[in-house]
């Protein structure tokens, strides 16, 4: 379980830095910054992110001892298609091809997802053999790394460019911090075995095209809005998602980290009853988390927008926010809850139906919502693209997978955060600030958590209540 505290510090420390460079690069930039980012997130989830979900799935510390050949054969396809991918770097930045993107930000684009394929997939690693330390290692480092080069780069030389180059510099340095947790002595290269890259790519390839579909949703929108709105507008609505994104990302995830990984255990010792038993508890546990960290979020943001979003971002911020506070919660619920259901049955169809649909869904809004002088109608088709995906998955969850979550979870969690909202609402109207925030964190945690206690959601009162009560003895 300690490792869900480095994972939700590194999401802490992802969310400062991107304020920051946000902050030191302004709008436009910044806009740039965004674009090259969603470039390489697509690239990388297309090229290194099916390598990621094999070490999740198919490495662990049993096997790093008794089947080295699992580890070399992960290692040689990264090493084969991080030689691609940055000869294709190279290719484009000679020939100086430009698209909406420059040539020189599109080769730096690829050069990121290499090294934040390399981060996540080292990561995967660690995790999947529960080394805390190791994986404390590699995030506080990188993070540590970053702050000092992603932010200092932005706030020297204002430039898109020199960011994501120090994005680069600190996940390579991490992996030199961390470099002891991460060799395995009898994996080398002429270990690796052919079957093993048939039977990964068939584990993952259908979870990689349902993510790629759904990371070419905010790329199509960020590049269709550069082109309409231009690259200030795209920085706006680009920082509102991305912070979104990361606040719900790191609270949802942590519990994933460790949810997913006890489930796949639980297949292993106990059989696929019992993986599925457990997959139905991390379902309540992720949507009793995700919907009040959303309804939490849009909760608290006149004072969040006041005390940590950069002046010229502000206004716009709250705005696009709140326009996209589905999209929020339909992605944590996709990829930290209903995803791992169909992952731990091995029917990964589904997966990629429900992203072209949201695909699908967020092109129709592109093109049939009427024009704004902003970027609304962008944030709009965000929200409604990732609902149409949520809303297809549950669909064939029910049809194909009976592991739904206890009522009990789904019905306390939405009463207490209707009682949340009932207790924080009024608070919005006091001056945005420091005081207005920590009253309503402080009302709203406790009615939830009364409430969620009282329900017994995710039988939090069936773990606590005895170590209460014996301390009560004490």
């Amino acid at each position: 379980m300690w490792m869900m505290a480095p994972f939700i510090l590194n999401s802490l420390l992802n969310f400062v830095v991107s304020l920051l460079v946000a902050k030191f690069l302004g709008p436009a930039e910044y806009g740039r910054f965004v674009l090259a980012l969603a470039v390489a997130v697509v690239v990388q989830t297309l090229l290194f992110d099916w390598l990621r979900l094999a070490a999740t799935r198919f490495y662990s510390e049993r096997d790093r001892r008794e089947r080295p050949q699992i580890r070399a054969t992960l290692d040689s396809a990264f090493a084969v298609l991080a030689a691609l991918a940055a000869l294709l770097a190279i290719v484009i930045w000679a020939l100086g091809i430009d698209l909406t993107l420059t040539h020189d930000l599109a080769a730096l684009a690829i050069g990121v997802a290499i090294s934040n394929g390399l981060f996540d997939f080292a990561s995967a690693l660690v995790r999947a053999r529960f080394q805390d330390r190791a994986y404390g290692a590699l995030v506080i480092s990188k993070n540590l790394l970053a702050f000092a080069l992603t932010v200092g780069g932005a706030l020297l030389f204002r430039s898109a460019n020199v960011a994501l180059v120090g994005m680069m510099i600190s996940v390579a340095g991490s992996l030199v911090v961390g470099r002891a947790g991460l060799i395995d002595a009898d994996a080398g290269f002429g270990a690796a075995e052919r079957a093993l890259v048939t039977r990964f790519l068939a584990y993952g390839l259908p979870i990689v095209l349902a993510n790629f579909l759904y990371q070419t949703v905010p790329l199509t929108n960020r590049a269709v809005a550069s082109q309409i709105n231009g690259f200030a507008e795209v920085g706006r609505i680009s920082l509102a998602f991305e912070i979104g994104i990361r606040i719900v990302g790191a609270v949802a995830s942590a519990l994933d980290v460790i949810l997913f990984q006890i489930a796949v255990h639980a297949e292993t010792t106990d059989g696929v009853g019992a993986a599925h038993n457990q997959i139905s508890r991390n379902l309540g546990v992720v949507f009793a988390v995700a919907l009040p960290a959303v309804a939490g979020c849009w909760l608290i943001l006149p004072s969040f927008q006041e005390l940590f979003v950069p002046e010229n971002f502000r206004g716009p911020f709250a705005h696009y926010f709140t326009l996209m506070t589905p999209a929020l919660l339909a992605f944590a619920l996709i990829n930290y809850g209903v995803n791992s259901a169909f992952q731990i049955s091995h029917k990964l169809s589904p997966l990629v139906i429900a992203a072209l649909v949201a695909s699908i869904a967020n092109s129709l809004c592109v093109i049939y919502l009427p024009p704004t002088p902003d970027a609304s109608r962008f944030a709009v088709a965000q929200s409604i693209s990732s609902c149409s995906g949520l809303a297809a998955l549950l669909a064939m969850m029910f049809l194909l997978e009976p592991m739904w979550p206890r009522a009990r979870d789904m019905f306390g969690a939405s009463i207490a955060t209707v009682a949340m909202l009932a207790a924080g609402a009024p608070m919005r109207a006091m001056t945005p600030g420091v005081l207005a925030l920590f009253a309503q964190v402080t009302a709203g945690a406790a009615v939830y958590g009364a409430v969620a206690y009282a329900f017994d959601i995710g039988e939090m009162r069936s773990v606590f209540a005895p170590k209460i009560r014996a301390r009560l003895k004490r």
